[in-house]
């Protein structure tokens, strides 16, 4: 096991210019923009999704699981292939994936054909953000690792400002198809901009650790997963993500408007919101993490904490929720974001730069594979608690179907405490080791 330190960038011998390496992450981070855009585009647009597929909201659910089944199941073997081949070409195939998957998507009239182009915008959105991340390792020093990292996340979060009240606007004024085509002539030109303007290191190759063979990438996994510290960010992503991803991908506009009684302008403001606090919270996570790194999964545990105290007022409220304790929600669901990427710090600190692909893969299959379990869980309780005789879910059965995150919160914390503890020895006897005599 290696010992766990800000790993050293292989190109160190070619200083990038500030100038060089903010062009090539600005446009890196544009790419995760479009992509956050792309993944984010059915979250406002579920209702009219129900209505144009004639579908349930287990059917519906379906669409997300899809997506983001392939985004987790995909995360390991790009973290192998980012580690050969780099974060230019992998955001190149990634992009054209979803450029393809909306325009799949935007010319889709049956549920199979709009499953299938879900599918490609998982693929293509697994191969950009851990991408964007070795990006910032090569072109950024170790020390701003945790504030870029932060950075890369908020300013992602654009793409989801994008994908609600613009989106929802264009989508009632055009109609489906044309506010589809529209999304994948964005993604098109975004793509344009990563091949001219990224460059995977200042010296412009891609970097050593290649894998060639079977044996080395079992090798690579094995070492990245015997860290835990890889397997606390691992937890970490899974208990602080999925609260937030699944009410900003699927399901939190349903309950708004459905549940709620909200409009749909006001369901898509107040998820606009929630991407304005994330945009926020950010840098002050980011601030903590950099100054007290041994204190991160307090920040986890307190995020964590926070979320379920919020939900519980909200589900236990008589009647429907008044409108400061839904901006409330929304505020903390927010800062759910910034937390998660403390799973990736835990990753960078854990693992050198030669198999960080590899363990930032890991880290980020867990939050996705809770947000799966509670897709598809507040998908098929809504079926089962809406009444025969009504057409939409109603708040009752959104109360049923949002409490299925206490078992989750329950077992992600018990994770993370399980493997803070495990990293903390780790460190503890390799200490004690480098004080040890030859």
């Amino acid at each position: 096991m290696s010992t766990p330190s800000t790993p050293s960038t292989p190109s160190a011998s070619v200083a990038p210019r500030r100038s060089a390496a903010g062009l090539v992450w600005g446009v890196a981070v544009t790419a995760y923009v479009a992509a956050v855009f792309h993944r984010s585009s059915l979250g406002v647009t579920g209702v009219d999704a129900a209505h144009r597929f004639d579908i349930s909201a287990s059917a519906l659910a379906t669409f997300s699981i899809a997506q983001l089944a392939v985004y987790a199941a995909m995360q390991i073997p790009v973290g192998v292939l980012l580690d050969r081949f780099g974060s230019r070409r992998l955001l190149i195939v990634g992009g054209t994936l979803m450029v393809v998957g909306q325009l799949g998507f935007a010319l889709a009239t049956d549920v199979p054909l709009a499953i299938a182009a879900r599918v490609l915008i998982g693929l293509g959105d697994a191969m950009t953000f851990i991408s964007v991340l070795r990006i910032v390792s090569l072109w950024f020093p170790g020390r701003r690792y945790p504030m870029m990292t932060q950075l890369t996340g908020m300013i992602g979060q654009l793409g989801a400002i994008l994908g609600a009240v613009p989106l929802v606007a264009l989508l009632h004024r055009a109609g489906w198809t044309p506010a589809f085509v529209t999304l994948a002539a964005v993604g098109a030109t975004v793509l344009l901009m990563v091949v001219v303007a990224v460059r995977d290191t200042p010296g412009g190759e891609v970097t050593a650790g290649a894998v060639s063979t079977l044996v080395e990438v079992r090798r690579k996994l094995a070492d990245a997963w015997a860290q835990p510290g890889t397997r606390l960010g691992l937890w970490t992503h899974f208990v602080t993500q999925f609260s937030g991803s699944v009410f900003g991908l699927l399901w939190g506009y349903p309950f708004l408007v459905q549940g709620q009684g909200l409009s749909p302008t006001a369901a898509a403001l107040l998820i606009t919101l929630m991407t304005v606090a994330m945009l926020v919270t950010g840098p002050v996570v980011a601030h903590f993490c950099a100054r007290h790194p041994f204190h991160r999964s307090a920040l986890v545990f307190a995020i964590t904490g926070a979320t379920a105290v919020v939900w519980s007022v909200v589900l236990a409220w008589p009647g429907r929720a008044p409108g400061w304790l839904l901006v409330t929600l929304v505020v903390v669901l927010g800062v759910n974001g910034p937390g998660s990427l403390i799973g990736f710090d835990y990753a960078r600190s854990f693992n050198p730069i030669t198999r960080i692909g590899s363990a930032t893969g890991v880290v980020n299959v867990g939050g996705f594979v809770a947000s799966i379990m509670l897709v598809l869980a507040v998908g098929v309780v809504l079926d089962l608690a809406t009444p025969a005789d009504r057409d939409a879910p109603d708040l009752t059965a959104f109360r049923w179907a949002f409490a299925v995150q206490y078992v989750l919160w329950a077992l992600g914390a018990v994770q993370v405490l399980r493997y803070r503890n495990a990293a903390r020895r780790h460190i503890t006897a390799h200490a004690k080791a480098a004080e040890a005599p030859a």
